[in-house]
């Protein structure tokens, strides 16, 4: 086993999403609905009803702010109409950059609406073009398994330090340096680095005293780990290294399970996997997906430069 539980495992319910329960305030001209007991995704302000907000809006004087965190919809229009802009977005190969994080974070928060209310999936769903829609299916039902792991709400935010992750290309890079080296397909080595640390972003210690961008337990890294534990490149070469000598690629079932005995777990997994083997595109979108914290209020998110501890 690599390590007794993901950084943070208390969070692991916002690895599929993170977009806002609504306020009574913020109903005008959308139907009353009930407010859901656990929220996936944070109390916005305001929040648009349409996806006009992520659109450019032309203006002589500025540019759109792609750095700002985006707002999905109140309604389930309203996300049926950012999803499908959100994923033509993704598979834009002009669309890079800092634009291109924020689309793969207004993803994470219209997947995290969709947790918020189950109801609306199926006609969301029904709005995409049908080649994405298994693709953002199978991303939805990762999260679904994910949340089966959560367990209490933490009293505390956890001891973590906030990273930029590599670029997209130069991971990409490691994942299929890994996957020509050990025979196992890169889209599982992404997928357990997205569950484990959002690609990078989170440095900290996991409850049970797992290290780096793919948490490994000190005496697991000493068997299968070769470099630095808290390297991107070295720590995903020691994942496949593991993964390999568990089983894969000829059961991955079974090398996913040794990673972290947790069915749940295994099935995010495979369905995450599955989505970026549809389209690779998918991996784009899950490269830009933000670290959010379960606190009491709801969950918050932890940018990039956050200390605690």
């Amino acid at each position: 086993m690599v390590r007794g539980a993901t950084v943070g495992l208390a969070a692991l319910f916002l690895a599929a999403c993170s977009a806002g329960a609504v306020s009574p305030n913020d109903n005008d001209g959308v139907e009353s609905r009930p407010v859901p007991a656990i929220r996936y995704t944070p109390e916005p302000t305001a929040a648009p009803t349409n996806a006009a907000t992520l659109a450019p809006k032309p203006s002589a004087t500025a540019a759109p702010d792609w750095s700002a965190v985006p707002l999905a919809a109140n309604d389930a229009t309203g996300v049926a109409q950012q999803l499908v802009m959100v994923e033509a977005m993704l598979r834009d190969p002009g669309v890079s950059g800092a634009q291109l994080n924020s689309a793969g974070h207004l993803e994470q928060l219209l997947f995290g609406r969709l947790a918020d209310y189950p109801e609306w999936r199926d006609a969301v769903l029904a709005a995409l073009p049908a080649a994405q829609r298994d693709v953002v299916k199978n991303g939805l039902d990762a999260g679904k398994q994910l949340r089966m792991l959560s367990g209490p709400i933490p009293s505390r935010l956890p001891d973590w330090k906030i990273v930029e992750p590599a670029p997209i290309e130069e991971l990409l890079s490691y994942y299929k340096e890994a996957q020509d080296t050990f025979g196992i397909d890169w889209e599982y080595l992404a997928a357990i680095h997205l569950v484990e640390t959002r690609m990078g972003r989170i440095r900290g210690l996991s409850s049970a005293g797992a290290q780096g961008p793919m948490q490994f337990m000190p005496a697991t890294w000493a068997m299968y780990g070769k470099g630095d534990i808290n390297d991107n490149h070295d720590a995903i070469m020691g994942a496949a290294r593991y993964l390999k000598a568990a089983g894969a690629p000829g059961n991955m079932q079974k090398a996913l399970f040794a990673y972290n005995h947790a069915q749940a777990y295994v099935n995010a997994l495979l369905l995450y996997a599955e989505s970026m083997k549809l389209d690779q595109n998918a991996y784009r979108g899950y490269h830009g997906w933000q670290v959010y914290y379960p606190t009491k209020d709801g969950p918050v998110l932890l940018k990039a430069g956050w200390v605690n501890g």
